[in-house]
């Protein structure tokens, strides 16, 4: 099962309705306790990274989230993604998860609308247990104003939004982010639903 963490600022009903289309055993809780029964954590997110971390400190999550990232598959997306970094800079420096080094400012794309909203292609840059079963030239879908930047050894993949946009992370161990959202980006998406989900079941 697939732990989906409620905490006042997820995507939860399309990430529901998308594990459901691929009949992936899944539960909504904000509850550490089931977290620590999950085969995986999936965090989504939607909003201000301010909010996000405060939003998880107040339901206890931090620490737990911070351990079993370490511990077990774990997929953090859009601002769940980001709140896996050291620091945001969105509104006011705040401190992040700190399971991947590096920071999330601001996007810059020179003569583009920020808001990033739309479908880009990934660039890959390595290969990881995600990106597996990916279909030909894969194509995702995104909605964000700012933008990780991780190390190079952490980045899989990228997209080109006015510059490489990092896409895709990973700790080389159990903990990945999307920056993208998986949930409706069609058979690339899915398909990396699928492969979490089978990571889940090791």
């Amino acid at each position: 099962m697939i732990a989906v963490v409620d905490y006042g600022a997820g995507n939860l009903f399309s990430v529901a309705n998308a594990l459901e289309y691929l009949s992936i055993p899944y539960g909504i809780t904000q509850n550490p306790a089931e977290l620590e029964q999950a085969d995986g954590i999936l965090l989504p997110g939607v909003g201000a990274f301010p909010h996000a971390m405060q939003m998880l400190g107040e339901k206890g999550l931090v620490q737990p989230i911070r351990r079993l990232a370490k511990e077990k598959p774990f997929l953090g997306i859009c601002l769940g993604m980001q709140v896996l970094f050291e620091e945001g800079e969105e509104i006011q420096p705040t401190q992040g998860l700190g399971l991947l080094p590096g920071r999330v400012v601001k996007l810059d794309a020179p003569g583009l609308a920020v808001p990033h909203m739309g479908w880009n292609r990934l660039e890959l840059r390595r290969e990881c247990p995600l990106t597996q079963d990916l279909p030909p030239d894969p194509y995702v879908y995104f909605v964000h104003s700012f933008r990780a930047a991780p190390q190079p050894e952490h980045l899989v993949a990228w997209a080109d939004y006015g510059g490489p946009v990092p896409a895709l992370v990973w700790d080389k161990a159990y903990c990945y982010g999307a920056q993208f959202h998986p949930e409706k980006s069609g058979k690339t998406g899915l398909a990396i639903l699928r492969r979490f989900a089978s990571l889940c079941k090791q």
